[in-house]
This record gives structure tokens, sequence and C-alpha cells, in this order.
């Protein structure tokens, strides 16, 4: 199984790149639609109803199979021999910082319902900083994959 791993790892690790990516684009556009739905639209206007069909869509059918294929990807490529030095210090702080990652993805399912009917309590501000935690968690995870601290 094991050589199987190694002989695939170029696909796997081209699958991975591709689904975070994905996944990514995800996670910096809805907190910038939340922040257009909390400050622009009123409750059962076009736009309203507008932004809960964008958002919908983005989730269902762009960042959750992306974050799944995401996370496959990545534990395969986990298990495949020679690819993650246990012994330092990067592979736990990519870990810690994409469990924060997908935390922050359902963190956003979460507020994707409530807009849907109609309880946001959250301002456009709150939105705005919202935005930068996927790229603070981006820039640790590339920093630990190739610096390999």
């Amino acid at each position: 199984m094991s050589y199987f791993l190694v002989d695939i790892y170029p696909y796997v690790l081209s699958l991975h790149i591709m689904a975070v990516l994905s996944w990514m684009a995800g996670l910096f556009y809805l907190p910038r639609l939340f922040v257009y739905h909390a400050e622009r639209a009123e409750n059962g206007d076009q736009l309203d109803e507008t932004l809960k069909i964008m958002e919908f869509k983005l989730q269902r059918y762009i960042m959750s199979p992306a974050s799944v294929v995401a996370w496959l990807a990545g534990l395969t490529l986990v298990f495949t021999p020679g690819v993650v030095d246990w012994t330092a210090v990067w592979p736990y702080t990519k870990g810690a910082c994409v469990i924060a990652m997908t935390a922050f993805d359902h963190w956003l399912m979460i507020m994707r319902k409530r807009f849907a009917r109609g309880e946001n309590r959250l301002a456009g501000r709150s939105y705005r900083m919202m935005n930068e935690v996927p790229t603070l968690l981006m820039v640790v995870i590339v920093l630990s994959v190739v610096v390999k601290f």
C-alpha cells in the first residue's frame, strides 16, 4: 500500500492544491457576501433573496465539496511515507491551523443558516474582521509547509 501512495503522490498533491484553492476562494468570498448582506439587504427584499441563493450555492456546491476533497487528499498525503517529518514542528502547526480553518468554515455555515432564516445578529464590520481569519491561517499553513520550521 505504501508504494502505491508514493506512486500516486504527485496526483494526490495536485488534487490537494486544487481543492484547497477552491475552498480558500469560498472562505474569502463568503464573509464578503455576508458584509453586503448585513449592510445593504433588508429581510425579504430582492437583494436579500439573491444573496441567500449566492451564499447557499457557494457553500453547498463549491466550499463543502472542496473542503472534503482537501481533507481526504491531505490525509492521504499524511499517510504517504516520507512526506511528513513527525519530529518537526510544522506538521502540528499546519494541523492546528487546518482544524481552525475547518472550524471557521463551520462557523460560516451557521452564519449562512442564520441569514437564510432572517436571524443575522452581526454587523458588516464583524464580518469584515472575520474575513481576515482565513488569510492569517493560510499564512501560517503555507509557511509551515514551505519553510518547515
